[in-house]
């Protein structure tokens, strides 16, 4: 806006220099005075062109930027969307694989902490239970695995997690 305003001003300047120009050589006045108005007639005029082209230069970029804008936001959508859904196969894949080991509900909630990189003794706070308790459903589970531990479990997912990304 504020560019709009300096080059209406500046058109307005050349508009009334160039009245004055007309008058003063109808008027004979001296030639070095019409020349100085002339001259800020055409300075006026430069600088209102410069400004115009350059806010018609800033538009166009403008909408550049907004249209990639459009474009990656539509991109992140599609990511976030695939993402997602490579999400949800593997909890599918986690969840089916729960039940081929045929554990508890218990023992599932436990593993998916332990997966989570959770300690004994944060999964027994969160389960409100005792770290013993945990500690053996972990064992339990490590078992129903055939496992010999929690990275050895971990591994096994991320080992899925990667072949289903290969295959797809």
């Amino acid at each position: 806006m504020r560019d709009k305003l300096i080059t209406l001003g500046l058109f307005v300047i050349m508009t009334l220099n160039m009245m004055d120009v007309a008058t003063d050589i109808q008027l004979k006045v001296p030639t070095w005075h019409i020349i100085e108005e002339a001259f800020i007639v055409l300075l006026s005029a430069s600088m209102a062109l410069f400004l115009t082209w350059e806010m018609h230069k800033r538009t166009q970029s403008l909408k550049r930027v907004s249209n990639a804008l459009k474009q990656h936001k539509q991109q992140l959508s599609i990511i976030n969307a695939q993402f997602e859904q490579a999400q949800q196969t593997f909890a599918l894949a986690i969840s089916i694989q729960f039940e081929q080991w045929q554990l508890t509900n218990s023992e599932q909630e436990v593993a998916l902490m332990l997966l989570k990189g959770y300690s004994l003794q944060e999964i027994s706070d969160i389960r409100d239970t005792k770290e013993k308790t945990v500690r053996q459903q972990a064992s339990t589970i490590y078992s129903k695995a055939e496992m010999e531990g929690r990275h050895a479990l971990s591994a096994h997912f991320l080992d899925m997690a990667f072949s289903q990304r290969v295959t797809e």
